[in-house]
């Protein structure tokens, strides 16, 4: 039952957040329109409308809820950082009904926030940063797991511009200035989860520029796990070439033991993880009306062919 939503195009450029909210609105207007219209070409009465994510009469909402999907961690201050960054995305959308569920390690598990939903519609949008085993594996296996639910699921939210707002937002917070770091013996290291799959490590190597661009310093991606450099290698090679200025940003949703394991690697110089930052609640966003619209648009299209 579930659809993944349609990849971007790598040479396209990602739409910004007022593109996707005017999406979203012109096929709300659209279904609205279509709604009016029988099979037969009369016009039904038309009722009064209301904004598709605030609340129905009854209590419900029209629009698909939100299961944003956190990995999970032992570490007691992911949890809290999440729910952090979820309050920040109910403060930009009030009414939009805004649940979690996590892979592992932490309740509730995605299974559970599932089986909550049944009957219902739901976008999953992944607190993840690339295409790996989770997002193509473990996210449809729940899914169909969970034939009860309605879903989509969204990309996950790197790469992107707004990640790149985040890292550099945190980058400024640990002590980066442009002024004082923006010569030729500043950089930056990417540090990352890691993954063996190739898609992951061209996600990050696609953030890692990005953030070279906005910075205007060479930016390495290192990892933490299952493939190298190590952020600890990544930092000896550049200190090699004479980029002994090197800042680590944080490449994760929020903290746990890689992030620790790569900050520990220059701890007056590590950025914090992305966590609650606003250029994340409006990406989490972003995500879910990407999703969400392509359902839209998919409906339309059918409603006009059976008109």
């Amino acid at each position: 039952m579930t659809e993944p939503a349609p990849e971007q195009s790598q040479h396209s450029p990602p739409l910004t957040d007022s593109t996707a909210h005017l999406l979203a609105r012109i096929t709300d207007q659209l279904g609205a329109q279509l709604s009016l219209v029988s099979r037969n070409g009369t016009r039904r009465p038309m009722h009064r409308t209301r904004h598709p994510d605030r609340p129905a009469a009854d209590g419900g909402t029209s629009a698909p809820a939100l299961v944003a999907v956190a990995h999970g961690s032992r570490d007691p201050q992911a949890l809290r950082t999440v729910l952090a960054l979820l309050d920040r995305v109910r403060e930009l959308r009030p009414g939009l009904d805004v649940r979690l569920g996590h892979i592992e390690l932490n309740a509730p598990l995605l299974p559970d926030t599932l089986d909550g939903l049944r009957g219902a519609e739901a976008v999953l949008v992944p607190l993840l940063l690339g295409r790996g085993h989770h997002v193509k594996r473990d996210l449809p296996a729940a899914t169909a797991a969970a034939p009860g639910v309605r879903t989509r699921i969204a990309a996950p939210l790197g790469p992107h511009p707004l990640l790149v707002e985040a890292l550099y937002g945190r980058l400024v917070e640990a002590g980066w200035d442009r002024a004082d770091h923006g010569g030729r013996h500043a950089a930056v290291v990417l540090a990352a989860a890691g993954s063996r799959d190739p898609d992951s490590a061209q996600d990050t190597r696609r953030t890692a520029r990005l953030l070279a661009m906005r910075l205007g310093v060479p930016v390495v991606p290192a990892y933490a796990s299952a493939t190298t450099p190590t952020v600890p290698a990544a930092l000896r090679a550049l200190a090699a070439r004479g980029r002994h200025r090197a800042f680590v940003a944080s490449y994760f949703t929020a903290p746990g033991r890689f992030a620790s394991a790569c900050a520990d690697a220059v701890p007056h110089r590590a950025a914090a993880p992305l966590g609650a930052h606003p250029a994340m609640a409006r990406l989490v966003l972003h995500r879910y009306d990407q999703a969400r619209t392509a359902v839209t648009s998919a409906d339309a299209v059918s409603l006009l062919a059976s008109a």
